[in-house]
């Protein structure tokens, strides 16, 4: 039996970083059905319940040295997991799990990863390093690719597909309006979703987009809902929001898995969002985005899609985000060049688990 072992951000109620999990899992059981996956998680019980795997505590480096020195196959990803804005402590730990499978010669595949911002010199000294030694890098854009080549990574071969989430199947609408209806919303009038992220202490893109809300709903009487990607940090950045606003707006205050996001977000007429992930759900589901950015993996998205930034978290204004949004309402939906576009993107998410069996068909057939 094929074993398996996953490293990355989970267990910690990230509705993006969850959706790769169960992504990245569907896709390996389909080409590897038999295959034994054992998750390394900050919430052994809560991935347990929620992906039917193994697991092991991200803090149990015994317990993830017995899993490795038994695997096949060692995959990180997916996610911004090789950065060094929000931690470097974060980087450091995922390059010690790679350096701890090579340590057994257990073959490691970065999957679908986003790789950067590292400013460090030493930081990338260290991707550099442990990433000479891997046996497969796959990542979800040209600029993740780009910046691993700065930083001198030449031997393993870099492929560049898509996001991990990419290969989800569109969730079923009826779950959404149910959530809706919980939450004391019917199925009457327009929805406009906005998923926001707090960041770095900055207040001002709250302000502007309380005023962009407040426009819309007078210029269109949809309902403003605020949807918590992660729980329960963007509960309380959508409540502030919320309370600098003069229209009624609801705040969703409930965790949700990633079914039922992918359901909400299908049940919006557009999304606003600067949570990458609430972008990646709402264009799976058909539902136009507008977009602003605090990280490049957005831009790299959004470019990717074949549409445009409303701005950054210092320069959206509450006029670029009303004509956006006006702008997406008239289509009715996503247009074609951006499902064209998103098509081509799933093909590519794909295209990572097949990578991932590579490798241990070629390690196969050397033992």
């Amino acid at each position: 039996m094929t074993k398996i072992v996953i490293s990355g951000y989970y267990g910690f109620a990230n509705a993006g970083d969850e959706a790769m999990l169960a992504a990245l899992i569907g896709s390996l059981k389909d080409l590897m059905p038999q295959a034994e996956i054992t998750v390394i998680t900050g919430n052994s019980q809560l991935t347990r319940e929620n992906h039917h795997v193994r697991t092991v505590h991200r803090l149990n480096l015994p317990g993830i040295a017995a899993a490795l020195s038994r695997s096949d196959l060692l995959i990180s990803g997916g996610g911004s997991l090789l950065q060094d804005v929000t931690s470097t402590r974060s980087l450091y730990y995922y390059l010690l799990i790679m350096r701890m499978a090579l340590f057994f010669h257990v073959p490691v595949m970065l999957y679908a990863q986003g790789i950067g911002p590292v400013r460090q010199p030493k930081a990338r000294a260290a991707v550099r390093k442990v990433l000479q030694r891997v046996q497969m890098v796959s990542v979800r854009d040209k600029d993740s690719k780009g910046e691993l080549e700065r930083m001198g990574v030449t031997k393993p071969p870099i492929h560049v597909t898509a996001d991990a989430v990419l290969s989800i199947h569109p969730a079923d609408t009826k779950v959404g309006y149910y959530l809706l209806k919980q939450a004391g919303i019917d199925g009457v009038g327009g929805r406009i979703g906005i998923a926001v992220r707090n960041w770095q202490n900055l207040t001002r893109f709250k302000d502007e987009i309380a005023k962009a809300a407040d426009v819309l709903v007078q210029k269109t009487g949809a309902r403003i809902i605020f949807i918590p990607m992660q729980y329960p940090a963007d509960v309380e950045a959508g409540a502030d929001i919320a309370s600098r606003m003069h229209e009624p707006a609801t705040v969703l205050k409930a965790s949700y898995n990633t079914v039922e996001f992918m359901a909400l977000m299908g049940c919006m007429d557009a999304v606003i969002a600067n949570r990458l992930h609430a972008l990646v759900f709402a264009s799976i589901m058909g539902v136009p985005v507008t977009s602003i950015s605090y990280d490049p993996k957005i831009d790299s998205f959004i470019d990717a899609i074949g549409e445009h930034l409303c701005g950054t978290m210092e320069t959206v204004t509450a006029q670029g985000l009303v004509d956006d949004v006006l702008k997406k309402l008239s289509q009715h939906g996503i247009s074609a060049g951006v499902k064209g576009q998103l098509n081509h993107l799933r093909r590519q998410s794909m295209r990572n688990a097949t990578l991932a069996l590579q490798v241990i068909e070629k390690e196969n057939k050397r033992s």
